[in-house]
């Protein structure tokens, strides 16, 4: 029988590292959305004088470096619910942590979207003659979220996110796999943000490579009620509901065509308390030893601990799970 006040504190850890998921998701986006809707404005209002559309892609490139290290040992750093509902649905995560995360992602997302329009609204103003348009020559909205150009039809944008995420997803596996040829330790994020980087500049004419929900849907719930009007939704033949279930669609299968084809399956399992109380105990006598080691390595990977036995002349190498489930493959953005 496992003692009540046991349970108790377990429970306790187990509230205070989903709110700190929930932090880390919350404050990645931010940072990931506050970068990258910046350069967007830049480009708008600034008609090609202080931005452009490669420094789109570099802000939410780099904004999404700047993301993997603000959360990266916390929650994964995830900043995109395509990408958490990918590694859920194959195992690789609880699907308890579903919820806190998306929550995290989109109430991140809709406070960079305000502080966005508070930093430029004088910029706005001038630029659309406070008019707050969704379409036409001074047209705002567009900084927010993602919206069809002529040329394109929904249902050929409903296909283009598909396949834009599931490169996403298929490059983040790659990117993770140990197995495989994996981006060196400390250098992931960069690779990260290079991959968006390289969708955006190759791939994202078309539709403006949302392929993140939680990059498109909460700005453009803002842009509603922050005066652009019931247009946001309607505009692009009702547009709005593609960025929000064409990527996780293309994460899905972009995972799957990984790990049939490349991959290795490590799935998620729950510990149970006995094991959660031996890794407890196991972690409090070894890693105050080795704390000049463990300063040198990255928390974005698992690391493993020589302990001294009864003859010092032997060492048992033994590895130390991640705190968070997480942490194991940091599949991000």
């Amino acid at each position: 029988m496992v003692p009540s006040s046991m349970i108790t504190r377990i429970q306790a850890k187990m509230q205070r590292k989903m709110l700190r998921e929930f932090l880390g998701e919350l404050m990645s986006t931010y940072v990931m959305m506050v970068f990258g809707l910046g350069s967007v404005a830049h480009m708008v209002l600034g008609e090609n004088t202080f931005g452009s559309y490669l420094g789109v892609n570099l802000g939410f490139g780099f904004g999404v470096t700047m993301g993997v290290h603000v959360a990266g040992g916390i929650s994964g750093a995830h900043m995109n619910s395509a990408v958490t509902f990918a590694n859920c649905a194959l195992g690789r995560m609880s699907w308890k942590k579903f919820p806190i995360y998306v929550l995290g992602q989109f109430l991140g997302s809709f406070l960079a979207a305000a502080t966005i329009f508070c930093l430029f609204y004088k910029a706005i103003n001038h630029f659309s003659n406070e008019h707050l348009t969704v379409t036409g020559p001074t047209a705002t909205a567009g900084i927010f979220a993602t919206y069809l150009p002529s040329h394109m039809t929904l249902w050929w944008g409903f296909l283009n996110e598909v396949l834009l995420t599931g490169l996403l997803q298929l490059c983040l596996f790659a990117i993770t796999d140990k197995q495989n040829n994996a981006a060196l330790e400390g250098t992931q994020a960069l690779v990260i943000g290079i991959l968006v980087v390289a969708i955006g500049i190759s791939l994202g004419m078309n539709t403006g490579y949302a392929i993140n929900p939680s990059r498109d849907f909460p700005p453009r719930f803002f842009t509603f009620i922050a005066g652009w009007g019931p247009e946001v939704f309607r505009a692009g033949g009702h547009w709005w509901w593609v960025p929000v279930v064409a990527p996780p669609l293309g994460a899905y299968l972009g995972g799957i065509i990984y790990l049939l084809f490349l991959g290795s399956y490590t799935p998620w399992k729950p510990k149970t308390p006995k094991e959660t109380n031996m890794y407890e105990e196991h972690r409090i006598s070894v890693l105050p030893k080795m704390k000049s080691h463990l300063s040198k390595t990255s928390s974005l990977t698992p690391v493993s601990v020589s302990s001294n036995i009864s003859d010092k002349s032997k060492f048992s190498t033994r590895p130390i799970p991640p705190v968070s489930d997480s942490v194991i493959a940091v599949e991000h953005f």
